[in-house]
C-alpha cells in the first residue's frame, strides 16, 4: 500500500511531500512565482508559478534523472529543471526503468473484525443480496434497444408511485449484438457481459428483448442464467411478437406483472459479505493519489476485513504500478495472471499504434498529472492495502472475498460495466476534476479529491475527501466515514446521481472483434 507522510504535514505549508526520498512535492495551494518554501530544514524559491495539485522540484535535476513522487519513479526529466520549478510535461517524460517484481512479499493475511459490519439489502432466491430493487429491460441486440427503452419509459414519473419497493425500471440497451462473429471472443465477451447483467441482485426481474435474427440469440444467452423467482424473468422477439408496437405493449404488460411481485421484496440485515464494491476513478487530478484514492483504500481495508469483496480494474491505469499488487498477491499464480494481462495490453496497444502512456487525458494533466506512471501510482491506492486474491477477466462472476482485480479498459463506463456484470451491487467514484457518472442498476458515489470540486458541484459529489489535503482528516478518520456512508447506500440511502435519475445510458460493454 503507498503511504504518505501527509498526516504529520503542519496545514500552514503548502507543499505536500509524499515519500522521504521525493524529489518533487505537490502543491496544497497555487504557488506564485517567487515564493518563498521550505520542505523540513530546506528553504528555497519557486522559480515560477506552480497551480494547486501541481508537482514543484525539491531540487536541481539533470536530463535522465528520475523523478520522484509516493518513493516511486513516476518519469525523468527530459531537460534540466531547477529547483524550485513547476515540473510537468514540458520538462518531464516517461521512464523505461524496469519495476522489480518481489512477488507476494507484501502479502498478509487478512485479521477479520470480531464483529462484522451488516447492511439491510435484498435477498434474492439463489443467495445473493441486492442493494436496489429493479426491473431490469435488457436487449440482446442494438436492434431490440428502441423496443426496450419505450418499454422502461412507461414506468417513468409516478407509475411506480405504487410500488414503493421498487427502484424502477430500466433499460439495458447496447450497440452491438450483430454484424459479428458468430463464434469468438466478441461474442463470448457480449453474452458474458449480459449474463452478468441478467443475473445481477439489484434485479428483481427481468425481460430479455431480441430483435429475431441477430447473431446474439436469445436462447445461448439466457441457457445459463441462474433461476428467478416464478414470474420474474421473461423473453420476447420482436418479429414473433408482430412487430414494434406488439412487443412495446405486451412488454409493458409483462413488466407491470413483474412490478406487482418485485413489490413485495423488503430489506433485511444481512453481513458485509454480501457487498462487492466497484472500484473507479474517473477525471483524476493531483491530489487523487493523496486523498480520494487513499480514503477509499482505508474504506476497502474495512470492508475486506469485515468480510465485503472490492473490484480494483482499469488495467491501463495501475500500468507502471503492478508490481505493487504483485507484491501483494496471495499466490505466484495470481501474479501471473496479473501480469499476462498487463502484457496483452502492451501488444493490444501496440497493435493499434499507441503506447500505455496515452492514458493521462487532457484533463488529467491540467490537473497535475503527467504520466501513466504518476496516474496508476496514485490509482492503486483505491485498493487499500489487503493482499490481491484473484485475477479476473472482464466481466467474470467475482467469486473470492477481499481485494480482487478484473481486466478492463481504463474508459469508466466500459470498466464500471465490466464491474458490475461482475457483480458489483455498489460502485465508489472518486474524481478530482469532476464526475456525474451514474451506474442503474448499481448505485454509484462519487468522491470528491479537493474541496474546491465539492463546493462546486456539491449536488454531484457525495464525499469530500479535500479535508484530507486540508489537514482537517486524516486517511484513516476519512475511510471509516467513507465505510459508512457505503454501508447506508447499501442499506437504501439514495446517490446524488441517483437523486438526478442518471444512470440509464452508461451500460457500454467492451467490444472487441471485428465489425463485419
Amino acid at each position: 500500500m503507498l503511504t504518505t507522510s501527509i498526516d504529520s504535514i503542519e496545514r500552514p505549508n503548502p507543499l505536500i511531500l509524499l515519500g522521504a526520498h521525493d524529489n518533487v512535492a505537490v502543491a496544497r495551494e497555487g504557488i506564485a512565482m517567487g515564493r518563498m518554501l521550505h520542505v523540513g530544514d530546506v528553504e528555497f524559491v519557486s522559480t515560477q508559478d506552480v497551480p494547486a495539485g501541481h508537482k514543484i522540484a525539491l531540487q536541481s535535476m539533470a536530463p535522465g534523472d528520475a523523478v520522484r513522487k509516493y518513493g516511486q519513479v513516476i518519469g525523468v526529466a527530459t531537460q534540466p529543471i531547477a529547483m524550485g520549478a513547476h515540473v510537468h510535461t514540458d520538462n518531464m517524460g516517461m521512464s523505461a526503468e524496469d519495476r522489480i517484481h518481489g512477488i507476494g512479499k507484501s502479502y498478509q493475511a487478512v485479521v477479520p473484525v470480531a464483529l462484522p459490519a451488516s447492511f439491510d439489502g435484498f435477498v434474492r432466491r439463489n443467495g445473493r443480496v441486492g442493494t436496489r430493487n429493479y426491473i431490469g429491460v435488457i436487449s440482446s441486440v442494438n436492434c431490440s434497444a428502441t423496443v426496450c427503452r419505450y418499454i422502461a419509459d412507461a414506468f417513468k414519473g409516478d407509475a411506480l408511485k405504487d410500488f414503493p419497493q421498487v427502484d424502477g425500471v430500466v433499460a439495458i440497451t447496447h450497440g452491438s449484438g450483430c454484424g459479428m462473429g458468430g463464434s469468438g471472443e466478441g461474442l463470448e465477451l457480449l453474452r458474458r457481459t449480459l449474463r452478468g447483467y441478467a443475473d445481477h441482485a439489484n434485479f428483481a426481474g427481468v425481460l430479455v428483448i431480441g430483435l429475431g435474427c441477430e447473431v446474439n440469440q436469445i436462447a445461448p444467452l439466457v441457457d445459463t442464467l441462474a433461476a428467478r423467482e416464478p414470474g420474474l424473468f421473461a423473453t420476447l422477439t420482436i418479429q414473433d411478437e408482430g412487430g414494434t408496437r406488439e412487443t412495446v405493449a405486451e412488454g409493458v404488460a409483462v413488466v407491470r406483472r413483474m412490478l406487482q411481485l418485485a413489490n413485495q421484496s423488503l430489506r433485511s440485515t444481512v453481513p458485509v459479505s454480501h457487498l462487492t464494491v466497484g472500484l473507479q476513478c474517473g477525471g483524476s487530478d493531483g491530489y487523487s493519489g493523496i486523498s480520494a484514492n487513499p480514503a477509499l483504500g482505508a474504506a476497502v481495508d474495512l470492508l475486506v476485513r469485515n468480510g465485503g469483496t472490492a473490484i480494483l480494474s482499469e488495467t491501463p491505469e495501475i500500468y507502471g504500478a503492478e508490481h505493487l499488487l504483485t507484491a501483494r498477491a496471495a499466490s505466484p499464480a495470481i501474479a501471473d495472471k496479473l501480469m499476462q494481462r498487463v502484457h496483452w495490453w502492451e501488444s493490444y496497444t501496440a497493435l493499434h499504434g499507441g503506447d500505455m502512456n496515452n492514458n493521462p487525458s487532457p484533463g488529467n494533466k491540467a490537473g497535475g498529472i503527467t504520466t501513466i506512471l504518476e496516474k496508476s501510482l496514485g490509482a492503486v491506492a483505491k485498493g487499500g492495502g489487503t493482499g490481491l486474491m484473484a485475477v479476473y477477466e472482464y466481466a467474470e462472476p467475482v467469486q473470492d472475498h477481499g481485494l480482487v482485480f478484473m481486466d478492463t479498459p481504463g474508459y469508466d463506463p466500459v470498466s464500471a460495466t465490466g464491474q458490475v456484470a461482475g457483480g458489483a451491487n455498489l460502485i465508489c467514484f472518486t474524481t478530482g476534476r469532476g464526475s456525474t457518472y451514474g451506474c442503474k442498476p448499481t448505485p454509484s458515489l462519487k468522491l470528491a479529491t479537493n474541496s474546491t470540486l465539492f463546493m462546486r458541484m456539491t449536488m454531484d459529489m457525495d464525499f469530500n475527501a479535500g479535508e484530507i489535503v486540508e489537514g482537517r482528516m486524516s486517511v484513516a478518520e476519512a475511510g471509516a466515514k467513507l465505510f459508512a456512508l457505503m454501508l447506508a447506500t447499501a442499506s437504501g440511502a439514495q446517490t446524488h446521481s441517483e437523486e438526478h435519475g442518471m444512470g440509464d445510458n452508461e451500460f457500454l460493454p467492451w467490444q472487441l472483434g471485428a465489425v463485419m
